[in-house]
């Protein structure tokens, strides 16, 4: 193309629609749009546009309308990098082709018939989905009127996928308050391009991609009125989506609306219906389901019934599964190998070896031929049955009846061998494979060592890396990310580093799930400076880092507290173009929500909502327990309600926080309320749940209440744990009631349970307050268990001497403790201010040497003598006879 071709004109010819032109002013109706393109043309023959130099993600805004707006920066944020990759190259193939001028007309201006042409061009749907999402840069109405005019066109081109896609974005983002100005301006404008059905089938379809199931069943109700009938596919969406909602009332009301109204409901409905109800546990429902379909000419199928089958097997009645496929058969209805598999996983996963020997045997009695997965899951449960004998057994029966084994019957059996010390039978085991030449060997090496990890013999596991590079054979990476992630798990990250140095010299480039696994390990134990540091160096050699890495990082900074440390590495990771998930979403919320920092963790939340990322339970989770940790129950209690309207199910883990809260609010009415509430959904309270009930009774004390929910827990098959006792010994010692503490403590040994430095300090704290007698014997028994105090010991007891009237001694005890570099908190530092002050207050305090001082003192001592003796560079310790009389003279 010649030079002068960079000024030419450029004429086309525009649709007319007096809707889409009445958006804008007089002067610009008209049937042709013109304009020039000198600025494009140029850059057309730039480099920037040759095959060798790509168009960047940057330069992905000349392309698109608005890009001075202060939402440029916001766009890029609702596509992944592998949509912008596509973009991309489209938009490259675009310009190639010679068709760059419909980009720099789309660019000046949002205009749908340019959108349209450029969406065709880019010839995949997500690519073109891509480029919308990417074009729609704030929720005005203009820009959702022409999206709109779009989506018609692409409706009219028999484009109507694209088209619902489009239009349930901006549902998304024009949010449900202008839910009716949108159906409104698409129903007045379709007849020019689509007809009613075409319309209505859109709308109903974009309104269940944006999981709004009241505005779908509206637009249902205008198809009916006139006289249409919604798809069959439509429908089956509709089902799906009020299930999961749990609107039961709709479900039944549109299921006796298609009976009456068609389409009638096929075996494919029905399978929809009975897979959502057992989704949410309400086999009953199901079953009744099942039984209803022959009235409708539907006789259940296999998948109808490995649905229920499902069910059971995962609610645990494995025994009601095995019924089921003996009705199957019984119906003439023939058992599918994944049928069988079911059944037989759910046997080996509760170890009843004899059951799922008789399930594989039916497979053959039915006229099937176990495959790899059966052989593989009954394999799988000799060695968790511990019967590494008969796994070898299945495993040549196997290999006799011309089923190849695959990797997963190799890591099955290389894993059991280990396990449990078989190294003749591993060793026969990888010959077998090496003779057989089943798998290269770099395969048979990779299958050993991650065996050795996984039976925790991890410097084993290096030998065998070490013994295949003095042989010249090159690890694979696999290998050695086993090896990084085991002792990553195992808290050694010093080993894990020497490994990854190790492949780096040796030529291999780390993975992503190698720079994850080292991060794992720094983080866990907070070395998280040396996580950041690795993290940028792997980053500078262009490894492969994904977002997990990120999110590993990031969940450190989060456990750590260091939340500045955390929104710094939050904003690197989008800067790199590592656009947060719905994990590293939920792991900030929940650092945010611990910290106390509510709002923030709130306004996150509701950012990840704008991206179009749907939370999950530990988002909804996280958020409620911080909501709840400030004593705002009624927001948290909203977002319950929220979780359940977007079909998530309140967990154990939410009724617990709420219950929680309720608890520390003193309202245990309420809480009781919850619990029932929980049990009624058919959720099953655990042992936190009881405690937390427990702990709420015993802080009112209500210990008849307390003593009530024990029971409880006791009948539900829960023991107590050190967490029950500490608050049952709290109650008592709270109530004054140190005989029933004393028989707690007393019980708590008896079952086992080693008390913890909770229980101590709880004891230590009622002697303190006890009558003389009493708190000796106490105190001896105590001793007798070992008693290691901390520095909330030393913090109690300095506490009684304030209270007690003798704030001399806590000044005099914190300047012992001083002495010997004791690390005090801020809790420590108030006692001594209070004491200080008392002392100049009122100078006439006791200073004589009485039973309850001397009783104190001689607390004090143990725990001054513990920490001087476990501290570095100790020296032998003053007696206590000494330290007493000093302290009595005066101080």
């Amino acid at each position: 193309m010649s030079a002068g071709l960079s000024h030419m004109s450029i004429t086309f010819q525009v649709h007319k629609s007096t809707i889409f032109l009445s958006q804008y002013p007089s002067n610009t109706l008209q049937t042709l749009v013109h304009f020039s393109l000198p600025h494009f043309c140029q850059k057309r023959h730039s480099s920037s546009y040759t095959s060798s130099s790509p168009i960047s993600f940057q330069s992905l805004n000349q392309f698109l309308p608005f890009c001075n707006s202060n939402n440029t920066a916001d766009s890029l944020v609702f596509i992944n990098s592998n949509e912008r990759r596509k973009v991309i190259v489209g938009l490259s193939k675009i310009i190639k082709r010679d068709q760059g001028y419909i980009l720099l007309g789309f660019s000046r201006k949002f205009c749908p018939y340019f959108l349209v042409k450029i969406l065709k061009l880019l010839e995949s749907r997500e690519t073109a989905f891509a480029f919308f999402k990417l074009s729609f840069r704030n929720d005005s109405v203009s820009l959702m009127r022409s999206s709109c005019v779009a989506a018609h066109i692409l409706a009219a081109e028999k484009l109507r996928f694209l088209a619902q896609d489009m239009v349930s974005w901006v549902i998304r983002r024009i949010g449900e308050s202008r839910i009716d100005e949108l159906v409104d301006f698409m129903w007045a404008s379709h007849h020019e391009y689509e007809s009613d059905f075409s319309v209505l089938d859109t709308l109903m379809r974009a309104f269940l991609n944006a999981d709004m199931s009241s505005p779908a069943l509206e637009i249902l109700v205008r198809m009916r009125e006139l006289g249409l009938r919604p798809s069959l596919s439509a429908m089956v969406i509709l089902f799906k989506l009020l299930i999961r909602t749990g609107d039961y009332g709709s479900v039944w009301k549109l299921f006796s609306d298609m009976v009456l109204k068609g389409p009638c409901p096929n075996n494919y409905i029905f399978n929809v219906m009975i897979l959502g109800f057992c989704k949410r546990g309400l086999l009953s429902i199901s079953e009744s389901l099942l039984h209803l379909m022959g009235k409708f000419r539907c006789n259940p199928d296999v998948y109808t019934y490995n649905i229920v089958i499902n069910a059971y097997c995962n609610a645990g009645r494995t025994t009601d599964a095995l019924a089921w496929v003996c009705l199957m058969v019984g119906r003439g209805c023939k058992p599918s190998i994944a049928t069988f598999c079911t059944v037989l996983n759910a046997f080996c996963s509760v170890g009843n070896m004899k059951e799922a020997v008789d399930v594989f045997d039916m497979i053959q009695f039915v006229g099937l031929s176990p495959n790899i997965v059966a052989y593989n899951t009954l394999m799988n449960g000799y060695i968790k049955a511990r019967d590494v004998g008969q796994a070898n057994v299945l495993y040549e029966d196997m290999k006799k009846n011309g089923v190849a084994p695959d990797g997963v019957t190799f890591n099955i059996l290389v894993a059991g061998h280990y396990k449990y010390g078989m190294e003749e039978e591993r060793d026969k085991l990888l010959r077998d494979l090496s003779a057989l030449d089943l798998l290269p060997d770099c395969s048979l090496y990779d299958i050993s060592i991650a065996g050795l990890c996984w039976a925790g013999h991890l410097d084993e596991a290096m030998e065998v890396l070490e013994e295949m590079l003095e042989k010249g054979m090159t690890p694979s990476v696999v290998a050695f990310n086993s090896v990084i992630a085991a002792y990553s798990r195992a808290g050694l990250e010093d080993n894990a580093n020497e490994a990854y140095k190790i492949m780096v010299n040796f030529g291999l480039t780390p993975s992503s799930s190698t720079c994850s696994s080292l991060l794992m390990g720094l983080s866990r134990k907070g070395r998280l400076q040396d996580a950041r540091g690795l993290l940028f160096k792997m980053t500078e050699k262009g490894f492969s880092i994904d977002k997990v890495a990120f999110t590993m990082l990031l969940d450190g900074y989060c456990r750590k507290g260091d939340l500045a440390g955390a929104q710094n590495l939050w904003n690197e990771m989008e800067g790199r173009g590592k656009f947060p998930d719905v994990v590293s979403f939920s792991v900030f919320i929940d650092g945010l929500s611990k910290a106390g920092l509510i709002e923030e963790a709130h306004g996150v939340f509701q950012e990840m909502l704008r991206r179009g990322l749907r939370p999950n339970n530990f988002t909804y989770n996280s958020l409620i327990g911080g909501f709840c940790d400030c004593g705002n129950l009624d927001e948290a209690l909203k977002l319950e309600e929220e979780m359940r309207e977007k079909g998530l199910l309140p967990d154990t883990i939410t009724f617990n926080i709420i219950i929680s809260g309720f608890c520390k609010q003193g309202s245990m009415k309420l809480a009781i309320e919850a619990f029932r509430d929980m049990q009624e959904k058919g959720l099953v309270p655990d042992i936190v749940t009881y405690n937390t009930l427990i702990g709420g009774f015993c802080k009112a004390f209500d210990m008849v209440k307390a003593d009530e929910y024990m029971n409880k827990m006791s009948a539900s098959g829960w023991d107590p744990d050190i967490t029950t006792y500490n608050m049952w010994i709290n109650g008592f010692c709270n109530s004054r009631r140190m005989t029933r503490a004393m028989m707690m403590l007393d019980e708590l040994i008896s079952a086992g349970i080693v008390p913890n430095t909770v229980t101590y300090n709880t004891m230590v704290n009622a002697v303190c307050s006890d009558i003389l007698d009493r708190a000796m014997i106490i105190t001896a028994k105590l001793l007798k268990m070992a008693f290691v105090p901390n520095i909330i010991t030393t913090n109690v007891i300095l506490s009684h001497f304030c209270k007690q009237g003798m704030p001399h001694r806590t000044l005099m005890w914190s300047q012992k403790l001083s002495e010997i570099s004791f690390n005090f908190d801020q809790v420590s530092y108030k006692i001594m201010d209070r004491a200080f002050h008392s002392v100049q207050d009122n100078a006439e305090y006791f200073r004589g040497t009485s039973g309850k001082s001397l009783f104190l003192d001689f607390l004090m001592y143990i725990t001054y003598d513990y920490f001087s003796r476990n501290r570095p560079g100790q020296k032998k310790s003053p007696n206590i006879l000494e330290l007493i009389a000093n302290g009595s003279s005066g101080s």
